[in-house]
């Protein structure tokens, strides 16, 4: 009798929705919803975070987003922790859904000081070696700077607090006035909320075990592929494994051990042990940098991120790696001098760079155009609509669940205020502080340009997070691009106008990003009775653990790899693109080479006009809904410099999403983002050891060949003479 009591009490509690199923518990004041062990937990799921988006930020620059993964992996922890307590009767404080969101809110404001830092690419595009690459008239001692954790650490803690203050006199004309739902924010606290009901804490044991074997099962994967990373000494290893044909070398030299690859439509590999030989043919369609990479993190980010993006990434490769690209090939000696470096962005590598960099501004101009528009439009039908809405209001008094949960949500919004004067003087104080530390810094941004910069920024983050509110987009680094335009061309190229302009993308960057970030946790902890107070001091934590863990994380992969290198494990794309857009700035279009210009525009109108034709018919043509297969111009764009590889891994995730929800459409919502996420966590949290063994010199014992079917023959002659 008393387990029918149990379970008729349990069911009746899953059929209370909202707000109601939270009456019996007591919301905690804002101080001890921050709580040392959150902030434990918040400083450990940090560093993790913080190596998966730089490891991403270096091999592609494609990020999804991770609050979902942050919530998921901060009630895993923290519940096996209170579990133990409570077992051996040591707990005193419960674990609440306002503790899991400061924990998910911390580690994503940190993760997301990985991302707004640049260490993968304006940070990284001021270095001397990316610098070398592209060439120009912008590789100048004052055009460079030698990259360092000293000033890394001044530049990120003076520039990355500013935005947090420039936002949060706003954030009750956001979240309760205009009611922006900011779709990554709710969706985040409807996670939260329902891992602590009785029914949601079920599911979340089964997707906290699946994300436990397949963070485990990612992780071992990627230490058995290291065993055939040897690459570094004979050029071949576990990248050539799974690329088969990267490059178009077609010499054999033996006694170096290099890699001959052909375009042939048939390769062959050798996988080479110490007293076996193996030979495998396999077909290949696509010979240039088309291959499946064996990624676990990129299936894992296909499964999160929506179909057209990861089909958009492999039209876009194939546009650009199947056609374009060769065909410019051909015209080597004549648009441009056959005496270049592969990497000068005078040649080939300049229409790659120059191209992608027209299309992504194309999508950044339209967006930012856009979203200006869609916004005053929608502050204009605000206030037009404001009195109609509150007689509305005012006439419904039924006791409703959703009025219900408003109530109480707003209650506890405006129960812990964040005075006025704070916020703005914060923000003055802040922005001096950075004038003064980004100046020294950088002595080529002057004083006055950084103070423009501010006195511009706080209307862009208003603007980024109302979009944000709106499409869930962030434009962080679309404004960013425009700032370097702008003040790399201000500067000029003989007063070190390329690092000003990358100076001040940082700049803009950290306010416009932070302030949306904030936003979006704001809706949270609307939605979670979280206090704003706890949301802000939280953020603020965050964003301190972010300025400090970034930096030693990029670094301790910058000591490790060859940052940078097109060719290698983390070629770090948008290094280039971000000095390639400074030199753009600087040098204007004279710095292309011949008809890169008329390229470029025409890919950049060509951007504009597919995201007119999306919007248009996602108004106009609602029957079939034909927008949902029109590609998204920016990750056509993206292959254009990085080739397909990771595109196919990412359709690949797709595919397996695809199949799944076929089979169980419900089970697929409920545990793909938990598979996803072990998968991007595991091989990415590899890379801890790997870059240990890289450090300490230790090579991998096993080493890959691959060779061209003329080559393979001589091989296997060779071989058949030796046994005779």
């Amino acid at each position: 009798m008393g387990g029918d009591n149990l379970r008729e009490e349990i069911d009746g509690e899953d059929m209370l929705k909202g707000e109601e199923a939270f009456k019996k518990t007591k919301v905690l004041p804002w101080t001890k919803q921050i709580t040392v062990r959150s902030v434990v937990t918040s400083f450990a799921l940090s560093i993790v975070f913080n190596f998966i988006v730089c490891k991403l930020n270096l091999t592609t620059g494609v990020i999804p987003s991770l609050n979902v993964a942050a919530g998921l992996f901060g009630f895993a922890v923290l519940k096996s922790y209170t579990a133990v307590l409570k077992r051996f009767g040591f707990l005193h404080l419960p674990f609440t859904r306002q503790e899991n969101t400061v924990i998910q809110t911390c580690v994503v404001a940190s993760s997301g000081i990985a991302f707004s830092s640049g260490t993968a690419s304006y940070i990284l595009g001021m270095s001397p070696y990316i610098a070398a690459q592209g060439g120009g008239g912008g590789d100048t001692p004052i055009n460079t700077k030698t990259l360092n954790l000293k000033w890394m650490f001044g530049f990120l803690f003076a520039v990355s607090f500013v935005g947090l203050f420039s936002i949060v006199p706003l954030r009750k004309m956001m979240i309760l006035k205009y009611k922006l739902t900011y779709p990554s924010g709710t969706a985040t606290a409807h996670l939260i909320n329902s891992f602590h009901t009785p029914k949601g804490a079920k599911l979340a044991k089964k997707q906290v075990s699946l994300l436990f074997k397949s963070f485990c099962g990612s992780f071992l994967f990627a230490l058995f592929q290291w065993f055939f990373a040897a690459a570094d000494e004979y050029h071949v290893g576990k990248d050539e494994f799974s690329r088969m044909n990267v490059h178009q070398h077609d010499k054999w030299i033996s006694s170096k051990h290099q890699v001959p690859q052909g375009t042939q439509a048939m390769k062959s590999y050798w996988v080479q042990l110490p007293e076996m030989l193996f030979h495998v043919e396999i077909p290949l369609l696509i010979p240039i940098l088309f291959y499946f990479d064996f990624s676990s993190t990129y299936v894992g980010v296909g499964m999160i991120c929506p179909y057209i993006i990861n089909v958009s990434l492999l039209i876009g490769a194939i546009i650009s790696w199947g056609g374009l690209w060769p065909w410019i090939a051909k015209k080597k000696g004549i648009w441009y001098s056959a005496d270049l470096k592969d990497s000068s962005l005078h040649g080939l590598q300049g229409y790659k760079v120059f191209i992608a960099i027209a299309m992504i501004l194309g999508d950044g101009v339209y967006h930012c155009v856009y979203m200006l528009t869609k916004t005053g439009l929608s502050l204009v039908e605000q206030y037009s609509q404001k009195k109609a809405t509150l007689s509305v209001t005012c006439e419904d008094d039924d006791p409703q669940s959703d009025e219900y949960d408003e109530k109480i949500r707003t209650e506890y919004f405006l129960k812990d205020q964040i005075p006025m004067w704070v916020a703005c003087s914060g923000y003055v104080v802040l922005a001096i502080v950075s004038i003064i530390a980004v100046s020294h810094i950088f002595h080529q941004l002057k004083w006055y340009h950084i103070l423009v910069a501010y006195l511009i920024a706080p209307v862009l983050a208003f603007c980024n997070s109302y979009g944000c509110g709106l499409t869930d987009w962030s434009l962080a680094s679309n404004y960013g691009k425009i700032a370097i335009l702008i003040f790399s061309g201000w500067v000029g190229v003989d007063h070190g106008g390329v690092i000003a302009g990358l100076a001040s993308c940082g700049v803009m960057m950290s306010i416009v990003s932070t302030a949306s970030d904030l936003m979006q946790d704001f809706k949270t902890g609307y939605l979670t009775l979280a206090s704003p107070r706890s949301m802000f001091f939280s953020q603020v934590l965050g964003t301190a653990m972010g300025c400090v863990i970034t930096p030693l994380v990029f670094w301790f992969f910058y000591k490790a790899y060859s940052i940078g290198d097109p060719d290698g494990s983390y070629p770090a794309p948008f290094g280039l693109v971000y000095r390639g857009i400074s030199l753009l700035g600087v040098e204007g279009f004279s710095s292309l080479p011949k008809n890169c210009l008329k390229l470029a525009i025409i890919f950049f109108f060509l951007a504009i006009l597919i995201n007119i034709i999306h919007d248009l018919l996602r108004h106009y043509e609602t029957k079939y809904r034909i927008h949902r297969f029109v590609p998204n111009a920016m990750c056509l764009a993206i292959p254009f410099y990085l080739g397909g590889y990771f595109a196919i891994d990412m359709c690949i995730g797709s595919l397996i999403l695809y199949v799944w929800e076929r089979r169980n459409k419900q089970k697929a919502k409920d545990f793909c983002p938990a598979l996803a996420s072990g998968l991007i966590c595991g091989e990415s949290l590899w890379g801890i050891p790997a870059a240990i063994l890289a450090l300490a010199g230790l090579k991998a014992p096993i080493c890959m060949k691959f060779l061209s079917a003329p080559v393979n023959d001589r091989v296997q002659a060779f071989l058949d003479a030796g046994h005779q």
